[in-house]
């Protein structure tokens, strides 16, 4: 099913060189993960001219896949393709295909799992019966009802929900290391314990960004009808086939899906053949992921505005100690104050200058020295009471 440039490894099987991976990539040659609607997987390992070519999309489009080039979380709709950038899940959905980059990558193989599951086909009652009963859909056992939904929104679902619960996951990681850590804050506050904090707050940071970009392409395509109606992918496919039917139009452009119908296939020309102007379905399958990242980003801002708080009371009581020490200071300065007249007055009288009075009214100098002391004392005394009068002593 690759272009005649590139490798096809379908899923399982091990490449030529005997080493049980993929086939040895071509010069500028990306990996991907292709699952259609008939629940067919296989490994691509093809180049990007041949996915433009695969796809029909424009080579701008497919730029924004490009891990080497740094482009914001997107969701393009295209004429025949859904270009799709949130994170580390990078996919191209048509009609009748996913295809994801990295299908290795430990972060992408749960995605991979979870398309397997949810993107098998729902017409199982095809083949085989259990005991002479009617095996039941996937989606009847999950949900109770089966899901016929168009392909590429089901696909799109996927996407988003893996994104969202991935970024949720990231939060509920990072509100776990952070109340631990402003407990110790402010408990004993240290160098430690401040670079604790200070490493997963850039994390907060880092990680706010992502979900805000996430929230904000969500939230942009809500606004835009049609951007939501760009997305429709199997209604402008019935549309460009005008010559036959709807449901033979949507058939026809899919042979390699199977030789009978499912009901999803159905559903999608249902879909495909309803009001081009009603975008309800795919706006109430992006306004519930919307909410489920805006409460992401919700708890983001409230783990923020209870480290906010730490720091203040962490200020106040670093203001406190700044202003004990300043009161101890002022307390010495006092003191050093008083001390310098006395050593003025021991140096006035240690300096050999001739005088009379010690002779005529006898030894006086202890006298001296208790006067200056009591004088000194006094003076201290006077200093801390105006400051405790001013305020700038504590009671």
């Amino acid at each position: 099913m690759g272009g005649k440039d590139g490798k096809v490894v379908p899923e399982g099987q091990p490449s030529s060189g005997g080493d049980g991976g993929l086939i040895k990539k071509a010069a500028g040659s990306w990996s991907w993960m292709l699952i259609n609607a008939s629940g067919q997987e296989m490994v691509l390992d093809v180049d990007k001219y041949s996915i433009m070519h695969r796809v029909q999309i424009h080579a701008r489009d497919l730029r924004i896949l490009d891990p080497l080039l740094s482009y914001p979380s997107t969701i393009l709709g295209r004429e025949k393709a859904i270009v799709l950038n949130l994170e580390h899940i990078k996919a191209i959905i048509t009609a009748e295909e996913i295809l994801l980059r990295d299908p290795l990558d430990d972060k992408v193989a749960p995605i991979v799992e979870e398309l397997r599951r949810r993107l098998k086909p729902v017409n199982a009652d095809d083949g085989d019966n259990i005991s002479g009963r009617e095996s039941v859909p996937q989606h009847d056992l999950d949900t109770g009802e089966e899901d016929e939904s168009p392909f590429e929104f089901r696909a799109l679902e996927v996407a988003l929900e893996a994104i969202c619960s991935y970024l949720a996951a990231r939060t509920i990681e990072l509100e776990m290391a952070v109340f631990p850590a402003l407990d110790m804050l402010t408990e004993k506050i240290s160098s430690r314990n401040l670079d604790r904090l200070r490493k997963l707050k850039s994390q907060m940071t880092r990680l706010t960004a992502r979900v805000q970009k996430v929230r904000d392409e969500l939230e942009k395509l809500l606004d835009d009808d049609d951007d939501m109606d760009e997305l429709y992918l199997s209604r402008k496919l019935v549309g460009a086939s005008s010559s036959l039917s709807g449901s033979a139009a949507f058939l026809h452009y899919s042979p390699s899906m199977g030789s009978k119908p499912s009901r999803a296939s159905r559903a999608s020309v249902a879909t495909a053949l309803g009001d081009e102007n009603d975008v309800g379905e795919v706006e109430m399958l992006v306004e519930s992921y919307f909410m489920q990242i805006d409460g992401t980003l919700n708890k983001l801002t409230t783990i923020r505005e209870y480290i906010d708080s730490t720091e203040d009371y962490i200020n106040i009581q670093l203001d406190n100690k700044r202003n004990q020490l300043i009161q101890l200071e002022l307390i010495l300065s006092s003191g050093t104050l008083s001390l310098s007249i006395y050593s003025l007055v021991a140096g006035i009288f240690g300096v050999n200058i001739p005088y009379t009075w010690n002779s005529g009214y006898g030894y006086m100098f202890k006298w001296v020295v208790i006067i200056t002391g009591i004088f000194c004392a006094v003076v201290f005394i006077l200093i801390m009471s105006y400051a405790r009068y001013k305020g700038l002593v504590g009671s």
